[in-house]
This record gives structure tokens, sequence and C-alpha cells, in this order.
């Protein structure tokens, strides 16, 4: 619990008069909407000119445009963390796209999409590859991947991309700031902030930074210097000075609940005791519900946000649903009561009450579209059960939605003409297969001899503009789920003609077995 500091804070409020707050707009689509404005740059508004320390200027002297590059270190937009011999995918395959082109698609990529592009956006997002042609350093391409992680939840490969930056400038930064909040690690952020002198701070930032670091004389000040200057509007104002002091208002009323809150603005809350519910937030939020101040309930509903976008392992969401025995029934209890069940009947080998327990718990897991998390921790083990009837077909359904989809399809005798068609899919033969509905007969199409990419695709590669392609195909599905079924067959075909055979397959699959579809 933050206490109050000799009154330092109720000093300091003598001498400035609070601002009008800010009005909000709609809530948060992306990243970029609710970062926090921790250091001055594009993002912020710049702090005063005698805060900042100019470099001497001759006068009289004629300057001329000088362009600096590094020899040999990589630039922003050619870090990664995957190299090429995990992703397959080649160095150059940016190309001749402009960087800020890449940088709008990839921002327009949807996160609610089939886990098997889900996981293949990751691929693209974390690939070390050579930099655009056009890249001038300043990054416009890495801060949209950066900036996609976030979108997507996934804080730790975001934190280990903005960690290969050795000179972080502000939009870095402020990225890594806004990680390192969520995540538990304000403590670090704040003495990286101090470490980076070349950044500067805003001034909610500099007085949360200031009180962490034990200088509330300092954090008072910077407070009512920024409050007098303009640059903290009222209702940042007046969550920092409960943050500060909070015993000055003791029995006044909560503070409102703020419309779209910072990463800051999450942790002030919390400590002053008003602790934000994340649902409703964007799913990096939930990342803050995963430690271990959180109650169990909050970080199971965290972890199954974060799990539908990949952001965590199937590993850890099953640690979350077997860590005790269900507190209460009804909602997440439920496929805790199930999972655990199903999780004890697997390790019993007991084949009558594995048949027994599936049907609900897929059921549950559906209803959450956490199928494929699902598939990736029982497929196996499900497979090798050797059920029979409903439950043995709703099995090998189950495995074909994990890694071991291809042995498992090998092994199976078809109990009929859907079965046949999953098979042909899933080991790549569906020359022969019927399909058993519209999208059956789209994906199948997209798996016959010679096909060539479509023409808006075929124009982007004779133009070596390959990546600007797949992250076209991989929205073209996306949609074409919804609706468009040729748009589900032109983007597989781009995906298996420039060598993703597995991702196309995987995603077949999950098109046929998954309700995707709007």
């Amino acid at each position: 619990m933050w206490k109050t500091r000799g009154g330092v804070l109720a000093a300091a409020i003598l001498t400035a008069t609070p601002l009008h707050a800010e009005s909000h707009g709609a809530p948060p689509l992306s990243a970029i909407d609710w970062l926090s404005k921790s250091v001055a740059g594009s993002s912020a508004r710049p702090l005063p000119p005698a805060t900042r320390i100019e470099p001497p200027v001759a006068a009289g002297v004629s300057r001329s445009p000088i362009a600096i590059s590094p020899i040999d270190g990589p630039t922003l937009d050619g870090l990664g963390l995957l190299p090429q011999s995990r992703t397959g995918l080649p160095r150059g395959l940016w190309g001749t796209t402009a960087s800020d082109d890449l940088a709008r698609l990839i921002r327009a990529e949807r996160v609610d999409t089939l886990p098997a592009i889900q996981s293949f956006l990751y691929t693209l997002l974390l690939a070390e590859l050579a930099p655009p042609v056009d890249s001038d350093g300043s990054g416009a391409l890495f801060l949209a991947r950066v900036d996609k992680l976030l979108d997507l939840g996934a804080l730790d490969p975001a934190l280990s991309l903005l960690e290969l930056v050795e000179d972080p400038k502000a939009e870095a930064f402020r990225r890594w700031f806004d990680v390192a909040l969520l995540i538990g690690q304000e403590d670090r952020a704040c003495v990286k902030m101090r470490e980076t002198p070349e950044i500067a701070p805003t001034f909610p930032a500099r007085v949360f930074c200031l009180a962490r670091g034990g200088d509330w004389n300092a954090a008072a000040l910077s407070l009512r210097t920024g409050e007098t200057l303009g640059y903290v509007d009222a209702e940042t104002a007046a969550l920092l000075e409960r943050f500060l002091d909070p015993e000055l208002f003791e029995g006044e009323p909560p503070l409102p609940v703020p419309q779209r809150p910072s990463p800051l603005v999450l942790r002030l809350m919390e400590a002053i005791g008003q602790p934000l519910a994340t649902t409703t937030l964007p799913v990096a939020f939930a990342q803050a519900d995963l430690r271990s101040n959180a109650g169990w309930k909050t970080r199971l509903e965290a972890g199954e946000r974060l799990a539908r976008t990949g952001a965590i392992e199937p590993n850890r969401l099953l640690g979350l649903y077997t860590e005790r025995k269900a507190a209460a029934s009804g909602g997440v209890w439920e496929r805790v009561d199930l999972i655990q069940a199903l999780d004890t009947a697997i390790s019993a080998h007991d084949a009558a009450r594995i048949a027994k327990i599936l049907p609900e718990a897929w059921e549950q897991m559906s209803a959450i579209e956490l199928e494929v998390p699902f598939a990736a921790l029982y497929g196996r083990a499900l497979s090798g059960a050797r059920l029979e009837g409903e439950a043995g077909m709703l099995a090998f359904r189950v495995g074909l939605l994990s890694e071991d989809s291809e042995r498992i399809a090998a092994t199976r005798a078809p109990t009929d003409d859907t079965e046949a068609f999953l098979i042909g899919l899933a080991i790549g033969r569906t020359a022969d297969a019927r399909p058993p509905d519209q999208m059956g007969a789209a994906v199948q199409a997209a798996f016959g001899p010679g096909k060539a990419p479509a023409a808006k695709y075929a124009t982007l590669l004779d133009e070596n503009r390959a990546g600007e392609a797949l992250l076209a195909a991989v929205d073209d599905i996306t949609e074409g789920a919804r609706g468009e079924l040729r748009d589900v067959t032109e983007g597989l075909v781009l995906l298996r003609h420039l060598g993703h055979e597995r991702v196309a397959r995987r995603a077949a699959l999950e098109l046929m077995l998954l309700e995707r579809r709007g």
C-alpha cells in the first residue's frame, strides 16, 4: 500500500491550479491508440524547450543535409528473433515494398483469425529479414511489427524484440515502458528511463518513476510543475495526487473509471486501491492479470484470452486449469472441472471415462474458441486412447487440429466421406476426395495440381514484393472464411506456391473443423 510522505503533496497542492481533463474518444482499436504517453515525442506533447539540450550551431556556416547510416550494424527494420533456418522465409522477403506500406498492411491484419494463420503471422512478425529497400533507420516496419504483437497480447516476444534495440528512440522506448508496466516490471522500466537521458519522460511518467524510486518530494514538485505548465491534465493530476498521498483523500469517493486507460493509468489505479477489470480492455492488458498477485479466477480468464490469440503456450493454460480444485460452478469453473477430469482420465488410460468427458469438454472449449490449444494438449493422447463410436470420431477431429495431424490421419480408416476428405487434406491427397460442402470445394480447389497464383498475387511476385503478397493472402484467407470462398482458395494457393505447404494444410483443416465463418 502507498503511504503518505509527510504531507509533501498537501503542501504542493497550494502552489498550482489543475487544468481541465482531456476528453476521451472511442475505445482503442490498436496498440498505437492505447500506449502511454510516457515520453516526449511524436506520441506526446513535447516538454518545454528549457528541458531540452540542443546542440550548438555556429552562426554563419552553411549547413548541408548529412545522411548517416550504419556500415555494419543492423537497422531497426532488420531486427528479428527467428533466424532464416527456423522460418524458411527468404531473407529478402520484403523486397521492393515500401516500409510505410508494409507497416500499414501489418497493422491492418486481424488478430481474430484461424490459429494456423495466426501462428504464421507470428513468424512474419518475429522473423529476422533484410530491411525493405527504402528503410531509412526510423524503424517504421519494426514499430508496426511490435504494435501487432501488442495487439495480439504477445508481450514477451514484443519485449524481446524491443530489447534488441541498443539505443532506443522515443517511439521504441514508450512501447518498452508500457510492456514493462503490464508484466509487472515497472521498477525496471523506471531504471531504464533514468539510464536513457536522451529520452525525455513526460511529467506523469516522471512522477511515477520518481515515486517508485522513493523521491516523493521531487515527484510532488514535478506533478505541480507539469500541471501548472499544462502538461498534466486534471484527470491525470487527480490520479497522481492519490498515488502520491492516498491518506490525504481518505473518505473521498472513488475516482471515475477511465474510459481508455493506458498501461500507466492501469498501474496507478491499482496502486491507489481501485484496480481495473481488464476484460473489456485490449488483450495485452490481460497480461497484467497473470501476475501472482491476481486471484485465480482472474488469471484463468486472462489465460484463456491470451491463449486464444496464441500469446501464451497451451501448457501455461493447462497449468492454470490444474492449479487447484474449482472454487465454484459454472463458467470458467466448469472448464476447470472438465479439463482436470479429462487430464486424470487420460493419465489413467481410462478409455470409458475419456469417452464420457470428451464431448462436454470439447463443447466447452469450442464455445470460447480454444479448440486448437485443447488439441495441442490432448490430440496425440486421444488418438492413442482407441475410442470408438462418436467419441472416436471426435477424438480423430481433435487430433487433426494438432501438430500430429498427418500421422494421425495416415493411420485412420475413414468412417464416411467427410473423414475421407479430412484425411486427404491432412496427408496432401485431395484429388479423389469428395468435399462435404462449399467450403470443402473451395479448399480442394487450392490443392489441385499445377495451381498458379491469382493475377493480384502474380503481379506482386513479379515486382519482388513476396512479403506483401503473403500479407495479402493472410488477410484474404481470414476474410474469405466469412463468405468470399474464392479468396480462401487464392490465399491457400499463394501459401503453397511460396513453399508454406504445412501452413496451408493446417489452415485448410481448421476451415473445415472450426466455426470461424462470421
